[in-house]
């Protein structure tokens, strides 16, 4: 499968899917996004994405037309609140952004941890953006409160209020006006979608859910995302799980079972940003479920496209 369309703002620069990226996080599938993609089988009604964050995969096909609708979803309210500015309001994200963004200038750290507290205490979406792009190696981090609580990476200032105003004004024009949004349980956000839907769900994984290792502001248990599977199954709807995966000798849980009746592929991701925060080269293989009734495309989505096709794809 080949796209071709590109994308220019207002200012006449050229907006690749890896450019229409205003939530910067460690763990976003902005790079595998061209892969994800290439299972779809068909242009899909709408495109479920209940465990949005970033919303990689939701760019990616609504820049190459890949459905006609969308649903963002997320049990994380915050990211969500977020979204709907983002799609709504792209100015006001991109005046918030930068007034926040240009206060750190002469306050070194103390201006993160500022912003950190007050975003603990009134969940402001616009404060959830910076610390997200400020924030070591935009690796988020919840406590056991559920407060953010990762801390400032002081080689760089995030991402540039100019970019950020671009981006943001460029996702919404794409977005607006066949995009849903829904706050809460996964389960809830995939209940009215049908067989002329896709879902894509890029949970948390089994080894990064519990633990010191806590990555995500919630936590889903194995078995219910099993019986979920399931459920889609006999609804008929189709999906792409991206869930357990592997890093150098560590595994992030165990394969899902034989009963979801899904094809397991594996996709090389590259070198692990969390290893190298370590100091090792470990590579990244993350597991790709498609449920069969997408009868998985003899394609090669196991190797990095070409550079010049992933800027221009």
């Amino acid at each position: 499968m080949t796209f071709h369309s590109i994308r220019i703002d207002d200012k006449g620069t050229v907006m690749t899917p890896l450019s229409l990226q205003p939530i910067p996080y460690q763990g976003s599938k902005r790079a595998l996004a061209p892969r994800i993609c290439q299972v779809f089988q068909k242009q899909v009604d709408t495109l479920y994405e209940p465990f949005a964050g970033s919303a990689a995969v939701t760019l990616y096909a609504a820049h190459h037309r890949l459905a006609k609708q969308f649903v963002i979803g997320d049990v994380f309210g915050e990211i969500i609140d977020l979204w709907d500015l983002i799609i709504n309001r792209p100015s006001f994200v991109a005046e918030r952004y930068s007034a926040i963004w240009t206060e750190q200038f002469g306050k070194n750290d103390s201006h993160f941890n500022e912003v950190r507290a007050r975003f603990n205490q009134d969940r402001d979406p616009i404060r959830l953006l910076y610390l997200i792009a400020r924030c070591v190696k935009n690796a988020v981090r919840f406590n056991k409160q559920g407060d953010f609580s990762q801390s400032v990476d002081k080689r760089r200032t995030g991402m540039h209020p100019d970019k950020m105003g671009r981006t943001v004004c460029s996702v919404s024009k794409l977005l607006r006006g066949r995009t849903r949004l829904f706050k809460g349980d996964f389960q809830a956000c995939l209940a009215a979608a049908t067989a002329s839907d896709l879902v894509y769900m890029d949970p948390p994984y089994q080894g990064t859910t519990y633990g010191a290792d806590k990555r995500y502001a919630a936590q889903l248990s194995r078995e219910i995302l099993v019986e979920a599977l399931h459920v889609l199954n006999r609804r008929g709807v189709s999906y792409i799980l991206s869930y357990d995966g592997k890093s150098g000798e560590r595994s992030y849980g165990d394969p899902l079972p034989p009963s979801i009746n899904a094809a397991h592929l594996s996709l090389h991701a590259g070198r692990s940003s969390q290893a190298t925060l370590s100091g090792r080269d470990h590579q990244t293989i993350e597991s790709l479920y498609v449920s069969k009734a997408l009868d998985v495309p003899h394609v090669d989505i196991f190797k990095p496209l070409p550079l010049q096709a992933s800027l221009f794809s």
